[in-house]
């Protein structure tokens, strides 16, 4: 059987929680990218992912794997979501969590929370310690069939690191365009600088070009002339009445060498997302001309989720040399069928460019699903090269910690050992004083993982206008 020595698991993509209880309707919504619920009579308990989450996570809940969606629900509300949070997260071994933050419909989880919740290892749960198989266990195994482990160990120290969306970055200079803090002219440059004095913990800008203009991005670095150019048109099109939403691919492949200037790692978007997402202009073999260009910085390149096109992404990650990908949300989506995609990704991208994320949005449970749906995958994959002699279990047991924490952490520079890394002591003590309590209902309405366009702008400088916040949209994963 495949081991993984310590458990760890990086998370090198995800998004925060929900920091509320949650009614059924809201709930389900936020297990699928659709943006409207299915015919009447139907649930999306009855799917890959549900049928998952009735599986592995109801053990952490104190109920019997398989339990009816009802009771599922009335026990997590009940326990309310700072309880399951804790429950599900410290059941991970994760103990990383690049978390995009540029998403933010409702307030969610920050990096320093998710990383608190997932450090309480040393009050774990009885569950966590039950018997492999049977609910949730804290062995090291990854074979398919343990538990769900914490792997990570009692005690373990979790750390939450920031992923900067590009877009929010212009779109923010543009809404300092609009209000006349800068000239137009100065957006290039105050996207550039705002880059470099980004927050010590960001370790990886994002960009979400798949959804806004496609991936058939310029194959040749724009020059200053066009950035310039494309610029105007796009402040013009805004004092025009569209929405602030940055849609030219111009500006698009600006922003992606912005971040290969200033050193990071550039995750971007691919395949699987919402409907406000064109598939077909999401295939990442349409990067092939810019991912040549981009070759020569040696700068990492993350291709996010892929799926259904995690067989071109695996293609890439071989050919370039600083291309990596995951699948994402891929994996807890599909379930059961996840073990096939993680065995198709490895067909033909080098077990150094695949590296694990959740993509999770709003649930714990996706937490809780990507890790253990992952585990189980990447272990059926090594145990059966094992048995056809394609390798052996010591082989197995390094591929095991290359893809589940050590690619990430050469990638983005991480420290050698995750128990060097410390929880904010604010954040730890947040979670103790409120464990197990429910907070009142945000002020804002409900946002699925499905709804991908939103009036609330980000906002930085209470200086700008109410009117000129309302037009800023998000979209994207």
């Amino acid at each position: 059987m495949a081991q993984h020595e310590d458990g760890e698991l990086i998370d090198h993509h995800c998004h925060g929680l929900v920091q509320r209880d949650l009614a059924r309707p809201e709930f389900e919504s936020m297990l699928t990218e659709a943006d409207a619920p299915g015919p009447p009579g139907t649930t999306l308990f009855d799917s890959q992912i549900g049928f998952a989450l009735r599986r592995w996570c109801a053990p952490l809940l104190d109920l019997s794997p398989h339990t009816d969606p009802d009771s599922y629900l009335e026990r997590r509300a009940a326990l309310g979501y700072e309880e399951v949070h804790r429950r599900l997260l410290t059941a991970t071994g994760i103990t990383t969590f690049c978390v995009d933050t540029g998403f933010q419909p409702e307030p969610l989880t920050s990096a320093e929370q998710l990383a608190a919740y997932a450090a309480t290892n040393a009050n774990a749960h009885p569950s966590m310690t039950a018997d492999p198989g049977t609910s949730a266990g804290t062995g090291a195994g990854v074979g398919t069939g343990a538990g769900v482990g914490t792997g990570a160990g009692v005690g373990t120290a979790a750390c939450g690191l920031e992923v900067t969306r590009l877009e929010r970055i212009a779109e923010l200079a543009a809404v300092d365009v609009l209000t006349g803090q800068i000239g137009v002219s100065h957006l290039a440059d105050t996207v550039r600088a705002r880059l470099d004095t980004r927050a010590p913990t960001t370790v990886a800008v994002k960009s979400v070009a798949a959804y806004r203009a496609g991936l058939e991005l310029p194959a040749v670095r724009p020059t200053e002339r066009e950035v310039a150019a494309a610029t105007r048109t796009w402040i013009n099109e805004i004092r025009a009445g569209a929405p602030i939403r940055l849609h030219d691919p111009v500006l698009h492949a600006f922003l992606i060498w912005c971040g290969v200037d200033a050193g990071l790692p550039v995750q971007i978007h691919v395949g699987y997302g919402d409907n406000d997402l064109d598939l077909t202009r999401g295939n990442p073999l349409l990067l092939t001309g810019l991912l040549r260009a981009l070759a020569p910085t040696g700068v990492s390149i993350l291709l996010l989720h892929c799926y259904p096109y995690h067989r071109e992404a695996a293609y890439l990650a071989q050919v370039f040399p600083n291309v990596h990908l995951d699948l994402g949300l891929a994996i807890h989506n599909t379930g059961r069928g996840s073990a096939a995609l993680l065995a198709q990704a490895l067909e033909l991208a080098p077990f150094a460019k695949l590296l694990f994320s959740t993509d999770t949005y709003a649930l714990a449970e996706l937490f809780l699903l990507g890790a253990t749906l992952f585990r189980r995958g990447l272990a059926r994959f090594l145990d059966d090269g094992v048995a056809d002699d394609a390798w052996t279990s010591t082989d197995a047991a390094r591929v095991t910690r290359m893809i589940s924490a050590d690619n990430a952490r050469r990638v983005y520079s991480l420290p050698l050992a995750s128990s060097s890394l410390q929880v904010p002591a604010s954040a730890a003590h947040d979670l103790a004083v409120h464990s197990g309590t429910s907070g009142d209902d945000p002020a804002r309405g409900p946002a699925t993982r499905g709804q991908s366009t939103h009036g609330d702008a980000p906002s930085n400088d209470a200086t700008r206008g109410e009117a000129t916040r309302s037009q800023v949209t998000w979209a994207g994963w």
